[in-house]
This record gives structure tokens, C-alpha cells and sequence, in this order.
């Protein structure tokens, strides 16, 4: 019985430390805040009428204008017959149209429509609203330490990561708006509406 109990024990201890350890990993962090992120959005975003990833494809488009189908798969991450189901809805929705490519026939396009363009503005204000009550525990001097660590980690990752063609750097980054101080006083841990926001730049 004294043997069951200790390596009960050890057991404990180890997931214990692991999960210790867990809370302190980047990658971890990383990718539960995404995804925590990315749970609020669609929270605040009920309202906009799109899903978030025609949200990030609008967006992904509106900095790529031009861009071909299986450029904007890798950049979204998803599979390019996935991504061309998507760009049908949503071009005979009448957010995106295809364009043949003047340097290869078979080769499609993608720009936005002008029914699109002024959704960016309501897309950004839902992305600040959900930046403030994420950043709503940290001053707005240690959010602005925290976008300019990123960055760095971003451009490193930039030149090491491989992208389609063979190119391993996707350029620099440049960097965007400051954002106002946000006021601290409302608490992101409930459902009510929160305060509006203005919109100065969508991921600071």
C-alpha cells in the first residue's frame, strides 16, 4: 500500500511540475492566448454578420491585394481546396472577386469588392475592443513592451521559417501605429458589452 501511495505520489509531482512548467512556456502561451483571442472575437464579432475566418481572409486579402489562392491558403494555414469552398461563398456573397492573372491564364486573383472595403473598418473596431480587454491587466507602457518583444520574435521567426518558392524571410516588419492609452477601468471578465473603443490599428 505504502509503495501505491508513493508512486502516487511521484506521479502527482511530476504532472505537477509539468503543468508548472506548462504555465511558463512560450509556445504554450503563445497559442492558448491565439486561441482565448481568438474565443473573444467571435464574442464581440457576433455582430459584424461574418465568421472569423472570413474576417482574417478579408483582412489577409486587404494586405495582399493580388494575391493568388495558394498564396492566401498558406497564409490562413488551411488547405487550398478548403480555402477555394470558402472564396466561392464568399465571392457569391460579394465580398471578393477573382481576377485572371495577366501572367498565367489558369491563375486567379484575389481583391476585395467595394461591398467589402468599408467592413474593414467594423472588423478593426472589433479587434481593438478585444485587444483593450485583453491588454486590460497591463499598462499601456508594458503593452507597448510587449508588441515591440513580439515583433522581434516575429522577424526572427521570419527568416528562419520556409515560405512557398523557397524564400525564408518574408521581408521586414513595419511597424504600425502606436495605439492611445486605454482606459482600465472596466474589467474583461464578463459578457456585457464593453465600452466602445477607437480604432488605431488593429493589432496593437
Amino acid at each position: 500500500m505504502h509503495i501505491i501511495w508513493l508512486a502516487y505520489y511521484q506521479q502527482a509531482s511530476y504532472f505537477g511540475v509539468f503543468a508548472l512548467d506548462l504555465e511558463r512556456s512560450f509556445g504554450f502561451l503563445v497559442n492558448d492566448v491565439a486561441r482565448l483571442f481568438g474565443r473573444r472575437f467571435d464574442h464581440n464579432g457576433r455582430r459584424l454578420g461574418l465568421t472569423r475566418t472570413q474576417c482574417r481572409t478579408i483582412g489577409y486579402i486587404a494586405r495582399n491585394e493580388g494575391i493568388n489562392q495558394a498564396g492566401l491558403a498558406d497564409l490562413l494555414e488551411i488547405r487550398p481546396m478548403t480555402l477555394v469552398r470558402q472564396i466561392d461563398r464568399m465571392e457569391e456573397a460579394g465580398w471578393i472577386e477573382r481576377r485572371a492573372d495577366p501572367a498565367d491564364r489558369r491563375a486567379r486573383r484575389l481583391f476585395l469588392t467595394a461591398k467589402a472595403r468599408p467592413i474593414l473598418g467594423r472588423i478593426l473596431e472589433v479587434a481593438n475592443e478585444t485587444r483593450d480587454e485583453a491588454l486590460a491587466r497591463i499598462t499601456p507602457g508594458e503593452a507597448e513592451q510587449l508588441i515591440d518583444l513580439l515583433e522581434r520574435v516575429h522577424a526572427t521567426l521570419s527568416e528562419r521559417v520556409p515560405w512557398p518558392g523557397g524564400e525564408t524571410s518574408e521581408g521586414p516588419i513595419v511597424p504600425s501605429p502606436r495605439r492611445a492609452p486605454v482606459p482600465r477601468s472596466r474589467r474583461p471578465d464578463t459578457d456585457s458589452e464593453p465600452a466602445p473603443v477607437a480604432a488605431v490599428g488593429a493589432h496593437r
